[in-house]
């Protein structure tokens, strides 16, 4: 078919055997002309390939195509958040959190949607001794991937954001504002487990930012506590009475290895062996 098409047709492009392939697959996929026409149609045929290619589940597909539409990514950047498993993380990943009950709809739904669990730092190299700092800094030098990550709408205003309270000097480890959101967003790192005496430092930043930094128009900030590790149920009863809105969630620094992968590369002994041979 390639070939009579090119025969048939010398100017058109895009009819490879390859592409015929994907387009087979695609008709296949996408039975239902409507959700092709109104949906799918939203991005590019490069995109929708990919989506093929790397996504299986029917919800799933569906849910990087919006998103791929609503945030405009890139053929790499789609790549990168299907590969990084955004959809589990942040469409059907369990979040903690007191959104629900300490904000307004529809400003609560939308901050739950934004959240993620993990997030996933892996731009960041990785170091045995790292401190909250370390990570900081690090996320700071690289702030497009760090917005990337954040999510649509994040817009960095500084890290170790200055705060005056009553003649003592605060200061907050990252500040955003989320357009979408059209609020603050406090966000602390903390390099060990989740501890409750960390929901309620944020909850005071937060009340500091309402009541320092908050405009008229602006909704109520939003706290986001990232830590290398929780326990659920901590962390959902440290938040029951916290009265500002706090979300809690873990962070990756980088992806191990896979087992299988690593198993496969050479140890240091084995590599200082093959240089004393040399």
């Amino acid at each position: 078919m390639a070939a009579d098409i090119k025969l048939s047709f010398p100017n058109a492009k895009g009819y490879s055997v390859r592409n015929l392939k994907y387009m087979s697959k695609f008709a296949s996929t996408y039975p239902d002309e409507q959700f092709v026409q109104t949906v799918s149609a939203q991005i590019p045929w490069s995109h929708n390939v990919a989506i093929l290619d790397k996504v299986k589940g029917e919800k799933q597909r569906e849910w990087y195509i919006r998103k791929t539409a609503e945030n405009g990514w890139s053929h790499n950047v789609l790549i990168h958040q299907i590969e990084s498993g955004l959809y589990e993380r942040q469409a059907i990943a369990d979040k903690i959190s007191n959104f629900e009950s300490r904000l307004a709809s529809p400003q609560s739904e939308l901050a739950v949607q934004t959240m993620k669990d993990p997030y996933i730092f892996d731009f960041i190299p990785f170091k045995e001794d790292m401190v909250e700092r370390d990570i900081e800094q690090a996320l700071v030098q690289d702030v497009t991937k760090l917005l990337l990550e954040l999510g649509t709408g994040f817009a960095f205003l500084g890290n170790q954001y200055h705060l005056n309270v009553g003649g003592d000097d605060f200061y907050i480890d990252l500040l955003f504002y989320n357009l979408n959101l059209r609020c603050y967003v406090v966000i602390e790192l903390k390099t060990g487990e989740f501890k409750p005496e960390y929901a309620g430092q944020l909850n005071f930043y937060l009340a500091a930012v309402d009541g320092i930094l908050k405009k008229d128009n602006d909704n109520p900030s939003i706290g986001l506590l990232l830590c290398k590790s929780k326990n659920a149920l901590v962390a959902e009863y440290a938040l029951k009475d916290m009265s500002k809105p706090i979300g809690v969630s873990e962070y990756k620094v980088t992806s191990e290895l896979p087992e299988a992968l690593s198993k496969q590369l050479p140890s240091v002994e084995d590599i200082q062996k093959h240089i004393k041979r040399d």
